[in-house]
């Protein structure tokens, strides 16, 4: 028997990356999913690889109607709603803040924090009525530290970190466990997303895109997408019913402060 066997699940976001990773887990492990994204073409196939147990919907998060159409999909097909994965999220643009734009501001903010709040809006009412559920919202290592990262998706980021708290106190009177996952550096479409690349283009991107995440934590290597999808699964089973209001960190310890092996190449050449 699955760990999420009779469960029903929304991921948003869910046609590639840590998303599909984390609705090929959660089928696996004997979930009901909506995948819900905005990319129509991914998203269709994926529904078509996977089978019967997941539908796509398709979901721009800062929508709100979208939103709600999910929430109410699963809910008429699925009878129910168990986990809401707020997964869904952009990066922006790593540069001085003078050069930020308003427009680039507005686009972070609603995809990376109002689409997590719209998602825990319409999650609640439906896990209230069960007196149970999981709501996972995807955070990021920008959340805690000023890293090298941008600026507006940093503190977009730790936004979410604090709103999961703050919700996860409101809702743990019905059972409903509210909490975050922060990733670290992971292997996803995302390095190569909107870039006019060949295949051959994309792969070679990919390849040292892996070479210098290797470098990044104390883990020699890349998260990879089903590190955080494994994660998620955690949170939204029975293994975890008395854990809420956390931010998960996976992310091969690049929290843990400087590389030790850098700190000692250091010492070394002093």
């Amino acid at each position: 028997m699955g760990k999420l066997e009779g469960k029903v699940a929304i991921i948003t976001g869910g046609s590639s990356g840590i998303g599909e990773a984390a609705v090929r887990l959660f089928v696996n492990e004997g979930c009901k999913v909506i995948i819900a994204d905005r990319d129509t073409d991914a998203g269709m196939r994926l529904a078509e690889n996977i089978g019967s147990a997941v539908l796509y919907q398709r979901t721009d998060v800062t929508v709100e109607d979208d939103i709600r159409n999910a929430v109410e999909r699963a809910v008429m097909t699925f009878g129910r709603l168990d986990c809401m994965f707020n997964n869904a999220g952009i990066s922006g643009t790593l540069k001085p803040i003078e050069d930020v734009s308003v427009e680039e501001y507005e686009r972070l903010t609603a995809v990376n924090l109002k689409g997590v709040f719209l998602g825990m809006k319409y999650a609640a009412p439906v896990m209230k009525r069960q007196k149970a559920g999981s709501i996972i919202n995807t955070s990021s290592i920008g959340s805690l530290m000023a890293e090298n990262a941008p600026h507006i998706y940093c503190a977009v980021k730790a936004a979410v970190n604090h709103l999961t708290r703050c919700v996860a106190n409101e809702l743990g009177g019905w059972n409903i466990r509210v909490n975050s996952l922060c990733p670290g550096a992971i292997l996803t479409p995302i390095f190569t997303k909107d870039k006019d690349l060949s295949e051959e283009e994309t792969k070679e991107v990919m390849k040292k895109v892996e070479e210098g995440l290797s470098q990044y934590q104390p883990i020699p290597r890349a998260g990879l997408p089903e590190d955080i999808a494994r994660a998620a699964l955690w949170l939204a089973g029975d293994e975890s019913t008395f854990v809420t209001g956390i931010n998960l960190l996976v992310d091969g310890g690049a929290t843990c402060g400087e590389k030790w092996s850098f700190m000692m190449q250091q010492q070394d050449n002093m």
